[in-house]
């Protein structure tokens, strides 16, 4: 099914526009703690400001940068435009039935305070999802994904405003093209829309997701038997939290490079002289390979520039231990790139938005 139009709200209900900040630092609006500017920054939490704002002049005449919780993007260099903070905020049940609920979320929702809700009413479906950062209008952009799980498993719908002409579209999962960290927002879309709400459809009566990664495990070490959803929350917070540093303590953005999907027979070359590979068979005879076990072996777990480094529990992470630039990690990370591609002939590519 295509976008739909929701049509528009009558200019009479617009509010006045909020005050632009001028040469706004967002140091505070990234989780990497990069210095950076934007020329102008704002924020809205209802469309009728979104539009307000897409319709002043020097905004309409610069780029713009939309921000969530900036988890997932690195700024080289000062933004020359406006960048707008999407607070939309609001959770609700649209639609239930025997089965599953249908819950609607601001996109400027916190994403683990989204997921710890729906754990909390015993609806199922995100809980593998839990203590990823950022906010709920990034999750369809990423497609993101943890532990087995990922949100087009979940999905329904999102409602996007059109920039070009401050229409609100309604987005179906066809209409959402998702893949593998990827959907239509990141390619062909990019730019053009900001995401106002997303609708999950949840399991009333879940079956639990166990098997991927360590979760079996953090649950039979805590002597649980028979999990709830709220264990399997929790079992996936510990791991995250033993794994992954925390954002406001070691400046971060997670997961800096995807899993590559490469031809199965450099998977099985590899695999030949490193048994122990991380490769999983994707179909049509490709494999996809853990890009944190590559870089591990490519001997770069807890490399370290001093300011800057890659983490010495999860070599998927870059970290800024404080007074790196955008553009320390971005060179960084093009050394993992070479060094990976050097070592293994595979090439990885960045899952962080680069800015």
């Amino acid at each position: 099914m295509a976008a739909q139009s929701n049509g528009s709200v009558p200019s009479k209900l617009v509010p006045k526009a909020m005050d632009l900040q001028q040469n706004a630092s967002l140091k505070a609006y990234n989780t990497f703690g990069i210095e950076a500017s934007a020329d102008r920054l704002g924020r809205f939490s209802s469309v009728a400001e979104l539009r307000e704002l897409l319709a002043l002049p020097e905004v309409k005449a610069a780029p713009l940068l939309v921000l969530g919780g900036g988890s997932n993007i690195l700024f080289t260099k000062d933004f020359r435009g406006t960048a707008l903070l999407n607070e939309m905020p609001g959770m609700a049940v649209v639609q239930e039935n025997e089965d599953h609920v249908w819950v609607k979320a601001g996109a400027g929702e916190r994403w683990h305070d989204f997921v710890l809700r729906c754990v909390e009413h015993g609806w199922g479906g995100v809980e593998n999802l839990s203590l990823i950062p950022g906010k709920v209008g990034a999750a369809p952009m990423q497609n993101i994904g943890a532990y087995g799980v990922e949100i087009k498993d979940t999905f329904s719908s999102l409602e996007a405003l059109r920039i070009a002409d401050g229409e609100v579209i309604t987005f179906d999962k066809e209409a959402c093209a998702f893949g593998y960290r990827e959907s239509f927002f990141k390619r062909a879309g990019k730019g053009q829309y900001v995401i106002l709400s997303v609708t999950f459809r949840l399991d009333k009566r879940p079956t639990l997701n166990t098997s991927y990664g360590n979760i079996q495990q953090e649950l039979e070490r805590s002597g649980i038997a028979q999990p709830t959803l709220r264990d399997v929350s929790d079992a996936v917070i510990a791991i995250r939290r033993s794994k992954l540093p925390d954002p406001a303590v070691l400046g971060n953005a997670g997961s800096f490079f995807k899993n590559p999907v490469v031809p199965q027979e450099l998977a099985d070359r590899i695999k030949a002289q490193h048994p122990d590979l991380v490769a999983y068979p994707t179909g049509a005879g490709q494999a996809k390979l853990a890009a944190g076990w590559l870089i591990e072996r490519a001997g770069l777990k807890g490399y370290s520039l001093g300011t800057h480094g890659v983490h010495d529990r999860q070599a998927l992470v870059l970290i800024n231990r404080g007074g790196a630039s955008g553009s320390d990690l971005y060179a960084l990370s093009e050394h993992v790139l070479r060094t990976v591609k050097t070592r293994f002939g595979v090439e990885l590519e960045r899952e962080v938005n680069i800015l």
